[in-house]
């Protein structure tokens, strides 16, 4: 298989679909990056196929570690509202050749990941904010 330059690759995708940002796509292929150094740390190593719910989780570390508080601030910038989107990115990255899929990967995948307030904006709240949360959800 002959390897995409990324850059390349990118500006095509653009200009076909210029719903997100360029710079979600190189966000995804770092956050990929760390989500298979996490699976290949609990797979002692083994480099495997990173599922869609596995890259979601990974994602939502990286982001965290990337832009803290900031994060949903970054990604409604980019044009990403919902775990959804993050498939969008993934799926036009897959067609144009920047990543592979199995057979069982689909976009569907990234349906029903998290709410981007709870996976972005909860770790940061204060404690007082939190414990009103779940003073309302119980009552």
């Amino acid at each position: 298989m002959q390897e995409v330059n990324f850059d390349e690759a990118v500006e095509q995708i653009l200009a076909t679909d210029s719903r997100f940002h360029r710079d979600a796509y190189l966000f995804m292929r770092e956050a990929l990056d760390f989500t298979q150094k996490i699976v290949g740390r609990e797979n002692l190593g083994k480099v495997r196929h990173v599922t869609g719910q596995e890259l979601l989780g990974g994602l939502r570390q990286y982001a965290l570690q990337q832009f803290g508080p900031m994060a949903t601030t970054v990604f409604e910038e980019w044009s990403i509202r919902n775990c959804k989107d993050f498939g969008e990115i993934v799926f036009n990255m897959v067609e144009i050749g920047l990543l592979a899929r199995t057979e069982k990967d689909s976009r569907d995948d990234f349906q029903n990941g998290y709410d981007f307030t709870d996976a972005f904006r909860k770790p940061f709240w204060p404690e007082h904010k939190l414990k009103a949360e779940v003073k309302s959800a119980v009552s």
